[in-house]
Order: structure tokens, then C-alpha cells, then sequence
């Protein structure tokens, strides 16, 4: 119980602490300087008139949102004397695959760059500067010569590198389950069996009703879509993202979805977010990446020959520069199993004084990255909106998708997950797939590690990625890679 106590209490100190340095913060406490003006403000009763004035105004719900959006992203609970990089991942043989892999990362982005003589990074010629910026919401007009570039690495590379993880305090055929599992994927992690996922995905029950899911139940359709909608409108009066994230998980109505998704990821339309997204952009007009004819090239390659998002090419250009040049994005490593990679000034190297981050968000794009950004094109127009909402959806989501760890979200274990299950329950369709040489998550991997964007039709997409959001949990992936 006092243990309990305990780590509640450093939760709530460092959630504390994280949000001093955040603009709510800021709001709040000018918030409560005005409200001393207020007549109904004594100061014999300050500390609850304060309060009730924020209950009142609407800033207690604020507050409340912020802190479940913490609470969302906090790491799993671990022990109060693991060390610092257990907050990361606890594995030791997860963290040293993690780390091989981003010194093979590191070292193709390495060659291309002595191969190509491009720096890393440059300052842009003032006539650069002004062409680019020009051409803002025109770049995909553009066609720069890509040719000699390609992606540091795809999906089918980080794959194989899955498939070669040991344990290695375990031998091969140490229990039984370890030994009766025949997938690609050779690491004993805990995923979930099918009562376990049912208990979890309640909500996802055959007698529930859902949006934009054919199965019959005891409601019509129809009548359970027009109360689903009149629900939604009464979540989004009252602003609770607890309820958001619950109601979602039976989908969302196409017209809500925006508000919706950005009320449970805590996304505003602040002032400071767009100076904040408009400064990034001045980042990226003075500044040339080599990172940044990666992003060029993968869009190319991904989504402008897609037919539903090759309309959004100058916006995903826009994210994903703006993206690259985020630094907000390195907290997210406190609880990322892998690490931000360096660069080291010429002629300085090893030297961690003369050591920054590169690229500055410390995420290095692979093929296919751009298609995290482009279904949320459809629901987010505005430029530092939809900016928003894409970074937030990494920092949360995306990037367990390729990163090396044992977390319930994290590829490795999805990749187990979904061979598990399609071994335990559909075991005839699993060893016919095995026989004729097509391992199945040689066929699903790809569709995991983009979360199924550019696979499923886009409405179809983002009724999933409404489950993801409403779980909080990237586990539905697996389940769904088997239909």
C-alpha cells in the first residue's frame, strides 16, 4: 500500500513538473490573477473561490484533459531501483537489437552522404530561401532529381532484423509454448490469448454496436447511428477527453471525427501553436536537410502514386519538413526504447560538446514513413492543425512501429501476437501459408508497420485508427491483420 502511495506520488510530481513548462500553465496562472478582480473572489476563502472560478470557466475541464493526456503516454510502471534505462526498455537484449539497429540506421545515412558529397545539413542561399517559400503550397509541383537517393531502409529490412532477435537467456525449445510456436518471430514476450483480448476490446463484442461494421445486431443500423451521433455531439460540449476516448472505441461519426480525435490527443488551435508550427517553417526555409530529399523521395514513392492521397502531396511535404526540424519531439525518447541519433561538428567527432541531434527531431524517415501523415489530411485542413495532430499521433503511436522493444504496442510483440493467434485459431490456413514457402507475416508486416495506411480504403482506416485511439493501444493491429 505505502509502495502504491508512493509511486503515485512521483506520478503526480512529474506530471506536475511536465506541465509547469507547458502554455496551460501559463493561461492558468494569468487565469487566476484576473479572477482576484472578481467580486465573488475573498480573500478569506481564496484557495476555493480560485477553484470554483476554474470549475465555472471551463479551465478545471482543461486541466483535467491535460493531465489524461499525460497519463496516456506515462511509461508502464516499473521498479523504484531499476535504472534509468529500464523507463526505456527493460529488456537488456531488446535495448542492445535497438542499438545495432540505429548504428546500421546511422551508418547508410552516413554512406549516402559521403557517397552523394551532400553535408547533413546547410544553410539555404537567400535566393533558395525565397524560391521555397514562394512555392510553399505548390511543392509538389516540383521535381527535384532524386535519383541518386534512396531510403536508408524499408520495412522488409527492419523485418529481417525482428526475425534474427534471441533471447539469450532462453534456448531454443526451453518451454513448450516457446517450442510449439512455428512463426518468424523467435522471443518469448507475454501477448494476449483471445479471452484476454476480448476482456480488453469489450467494447468490440459481436452484440455492440459499431459504426461502419456490417455484422448484424440486436439494434438497426440505422437507430444506432443516430443516437451514437447524438452521443458524440454531447461528448464534444462537454470537452472530456476520458469520454472521448471511451465513446470512439465503437467508431466515430465521419462529421465528428476531427474535433473528436483532437479533444482525446488534447489539440488545440492555440495562438502559440501556430507561431510555434510558423517557426518551424522558417526553419525549414533557411535550413537544407539532407533528411529533407528523403522525405521527398519517399513521398514520391508512397503516397503521390496512391489514389486517394496523392491530392495531399504539398501538405505532407509541409508536416514533414516541419516535422524533422521539431526538437519537442526528442521527449518522447525518455520513454522510447531507442535513442536519438548524433551528429558531431567536422573534425570534432566523439566529442559530445560538439555533439547535436540529427536530424533535430532525432527521427530518421524510412519508406513509407510519410503514409503515418497522410490520412489525417481528410479530416484536418489548417496547416498547424493538422501538424498538430500527426505529431502527437507519433509521439503516442507511430513510433512504436519501428522501434525494437518488448512493450504490448511495440512491433516485436504485435508480430508475436499475430502469429500466435493465427497459429492457435486458424492453424490450417497458418501451416498452408508455412508449406507453400509464405510465411504470413511475411505478408502482414508490411501492413502492421504502416498502421494499414495506404492498404484499407480510407474510411475503413480511420475507423480502425478511431480503436487505436480509444485503447490507447496499437494491439488491434495484429487482430486485424488476420482478416
Amino acid at each position: 500500500m505505502l509502495q502504491e502511495e508512493s509511486d503515485l506520488s512521483l506520478i503526480i510530481a512529474q506530471i506536475v513538473q511536465k506541465l509547469k513548462g507547458s502554455n496551460l500553465y501559463s493561461q492558468l496562472e494569468r487565469q487566476a490573477w484576473a479572477s482576484l478582480q472578481r467580486p465573488e473572489i475573498k480573500l478569506e476563502s481564496l484557495k476555493e473561490d480560485i477553484k470554483e472560478f476554474f470549475k465555472i470557466s471551463g479551465w478545471e475541464k482543461k486541466l483535467q484533459n491535460a493531465v489524461y493526456s499525460e497519463l496516456s503516454v506515462f511509461p508502464l510502471p516499473s521498479h523504484p531501483a531499476a535504472p534509468p534505462e529500464h523507463l526505456k526498455e527493460p529488456l537488456v537484449y531488446m535495448r542492445k537489437a535497438q542499438g545495432s539497429w540505429e548504428k546500421r540506421i546511422l551508418k547508410s545515412l552516413n554512406s549516402m552522404c559521403t557517397e552523394l558529397s551532400i553535408p547533413l545539413a546547410r544553410k539555404r542561399p537567400v535566393g533558395e530561401q525565397k524560391e521555397l517559400l514562394n512555392k510553399w503550397n505548390e511543392m509538389g509541383t516540383d521535381e527535384p532529381d532524386l535519383s541518386l537517393f534512396r531510403p536508408v531502409y524499408a520495412p522488409k529490412d527492419f523485418l529481417e532484423v525482428l526475425i534474427n532477435l534471441r533471447n539469450p537467456n532462453y534456448e531454443n525449445g526451453d518451454s513448450l509454448s516457446f517450442r510449439t510456436h512455428l512463426g518468424l518471430i523467435q522471443v518469448p514476450l507475454k501477448v494476449k490469448d483471445i479471452p484476454e483480448l476480448k476482456e480488453c476490446f469489450v467494447e468490440l463484442g459481436l452484440n455492440t454496436g459499431q459504426l461502419g461494421i456490417d455484422d448484424s445486431t440486436q439494434v438497426p443500423p440505422e437507430l444506432f447511428e443516430n443516437e451514437h451521433v447524438r452521443i458524440g455531439q454531447k461528448v464534444l460540449a462537454e470537452q472530456d477527453s476520458a469520454a472521448a476516448q471511451q465513446y470512439i472505441r465503437q467508431g466515430s461519426p465521419t462529421a465528428l471525427r476531427a474535433e473528436l480525435w483532437a479533444l482525446i490527443l488534447n489539440i488545440s488551435s492555440e495562438p502559440e501553436d501556430v507561431l510555434y508550427y510558423e517557426q518551424l517553417k522558417t526553419n525549414v526555409i533557411q535550413h537544407d536537410l539532407l533528411v529533407d530529399s528523403l522525405i521527398y523521395k519517399d513521398v514520391k514513392l508512397t503516397a503521390s502514386n496512391d489514389d486517394y492521397y496523392f491530392v495531399f502531396e504539398d501538405y505532407l511535404y509541409q508536416v514533414l519538413l516541419c516535422f524533422s526540424r521539431d526538437t519537442s519531439v526528442l521527449s518522447h525518447f525518455a520513454y522510447n526504447s531507442a535513442s536519438p541519433p548524433k551528429s558531431y561538428i567536422r573534425g570534432k567527432l566523439g566529442l559530445e560538446e560538439y555533439a547535436v541531434f540529427y536530424p533535430p527531431n532525432g527521427v530518421i524517415p524510412f519508406h513509407g514513413f510519410s503514409m503515418y501523415v497522410a490520412p489525417l489530411c481528410f479530416l484536418y485542413h489548417e496547416p498547424s492543425k493538422l501538424y498538430q495532430i500527426f505529431r502527437e499521433m507519433y509521439v503516442r503511436f507511430f513510433f512504436r512501429l519501428h522501434s525494437i522493444s518488448s512493450h504490448p504496442s511495440g512491433i516485436v510483440s504485435l508480430c508475436l501476437l499475430f502469429e500466435t493467434l493465427l497459429q492457435t485459431y486458424l492453424p490450417q490456413l497458418f501451416y498452408h501459408l508455412r508449406e507453400i514457402g509464405a510465411q504470413p507475416l511475411r505478408i502482414s508486416f508490411k501492413w502492421m508497420v504502416r498502421a494499414f495506411s495506404g492498404y484499407l480504403a480510407t474510411d475503413q482506416l480511420l475507423l480502425l485508427w478511431d480503436r487505436i485511439l480509444g485503447y490507447n493501444s496499437l494491439e488491434i493491429l495484429a487482430g486485424d491483420a488476420q482478416k
